[in-house]
């Protein structure tokens, strides 16, 4: 799965939205048919967002965005319309909000590999938001229920769902989340090194407590966020990227060790720093996943 930094809400009820939010230099849409659509209009959320799927389906566009869907959460009755709705080709994810029990993840399973046969479809993925203290405590599991789940994010907003259902504070600095935000990003690696990326910062108008929160973030290992506005992007690729000068350092480090490498050597310094397997690796990575 390709590495995403910023995925964009749209209401699934809001076709302006949608569209801008498709045209927008995003590495994923996500399409909501969850808290963004009211019950009286999931149906025709639905009906909008596979709409929307099939035209950026067949667009001939090359730089076409990762497609994401949050579905309705398992305990609302709405989910398994939700997926036989929307499972459309160009669909790459289905996001499952609140997601919280394995067997849960078997169910989604099945249902989209019936689907898939049935309409011709490549394999789509399951992304977990988690935002529930019984989501966190669960996250391995629920991970592991299904290979099709290749990305968790963590509900970090605030007055969301999470700080709602842990009853603690929050603030820019993230403290009252650094356990729950770290207990998903091991997870997610131990279970089998699934991406992933932070939630939502709802304040549209804080710029510097959105850098500040992103840093902290890309600090801990999150790769990315979910966002709410275009606004948003520049600040979010910016906190989550790496400058160009860390960049070309560790492309040095792939390049003169895999010299020294070949001539035997597996340890060499470079700019007074010890360099090796451990270093080199870290720094392909770096390199591998950066823009």
């Amino acid at each position: 799965m390709r590495i995403i930094r910023t995925a964009l809400f749209a209401p699934g009820i809001n076709t302006k939205v949608m569209t801008k939010a498709v045209a927008s230099p995003v590495d994923a849409v996500l399409f909501d048919l969850e808290d963004s659509v009211a019950l009286d209009s999931k149906a025709q959320a639905r009906q909008l967002v596979r709409e929307a799927i099939t035209e950026l389906h067949l667009s001939t566009r090359e730089d076409k965005p990762y497609v994401m869907v949050r579905t309705n959460a398992m305990d609302t009755g709405m989910l398994e319309e939700d997926i036989a709705q929307i499972t459309v080709p160009g669909l790459d994810m289905v996001f499952i909000p609140k997601a919280e029990q394995p067997e849960h993840m078997k169910q989604i399973e099945q249902q989209l590999l019936s689907l898939e046969k049935e309409r011709g479809i490549n394999p789509i993925a399951i992304g977990l938001q988690i935002e529930s203290a019984v989501g966190v405590y669960n996250c391995y599991n629920i991970i592991k229920a299904s290979s099709r789940v290749q990305l968790t994010s963590l509900g970090t907003a605030q007055d969301g769902d999470l700080q709602n259902d842990l009853g603690c504070g929050w603030s820019v600095d993230g403290p009252e989340m650094l356990y729950a935000r770290s207990k998903v990003l091991l997870d997610s690696k131990a279970a089998g090194n699934v991406i992933s990326i932070d939630g939502v910062f709802a304040d549209l108008n804080d710029e510097e407590g959105l850098m500040t929160e992103s840093k902290m973030s890309a600090s801990l290992g999150y790769v990315g966020r979910t966002i709410i506005h275009p606004k948003q992007i520049s600040i979010v690729e910016q906190a989550y990227g790496i400058t160009q000068a860390t960049l070309e350092y560790y492309r040095l480090i792939v390049k003169e060790f895999e010299i020294a490498e070949q001539k035997g050597i597996a340890a060499i310094t470079i700019n007074n720093k010890l360099v090796d397997y451990a270093m080199y690796r870290q720094a392909k990575r770096l390199t591998a996943t950066s823009k």
